[in-house]
């Protein structure tokens, strides 16, 4: 049996990722982005904020401080945002950068893996805005006709 490089390997698990199987890391990936907060945050992370007159909500991303995160993220606790950004850090979807002035500066930014799936997590934000309306009707309708 021939030995295979850990590069071989990789490329083997890759081809064979499939988020539908029980047993696919995928899956904890999946899990881990779906969350709200996490959602929120990439959403969230160098956007500008939507509700300015004169500011383009799809503005490119930028770094942000963890008090403009936390600001931004209305209901976020510390500790939630605090485990939140690690994690996305490990997954390195964000770099943390520390900048050593008085007092500390922390600073969180999208790498680039992270801005592909800003794009996609900002439209997922943008879409349940713009349809929370129909979806609110939907449940009424579908709550009178279950009741």
């Amino acid at each position: 049996m021939p030995t295979t490089t850990a590069a071989q390997r990789r490329a083997q698990a890759k081809l064979e990722y499939d988020a539908f199987l029980a047993s696919c890391p995928s899956r904890r990936l999946l899990d881990r982005i779906s969350d709200k907060w996490v959602t929120l945050v990439l959403a969230a992370l160098g956007s500008d904020c939507p509700h300015r007159p004169g500011v383009d909500s799809a503005a490119e991303p930028r770094s942000m401080r963890y008090s403009e995160l936390s600001r931004r993220l209305a209901g976020v606790s510390q500790k939630m945002l605090t485990q939140t950004l690690r994690s996305l850090e490990r997954d390195g979807l964000i770099t943390r950068t520390v900048t050593p002035t008085v007092p500390v500066t922390v600073t969180y930014e999208l790498t680039d893996l992270g801005l592909s799936l800003h794009h996609l997590m900002r439209g997922i934000k943008d879409w349940a805005e713009a349809h929370m309306d129909e979806v609110l009707a939907h449940r009424e309708e579908y709550d009178a006709r279950s009741a």
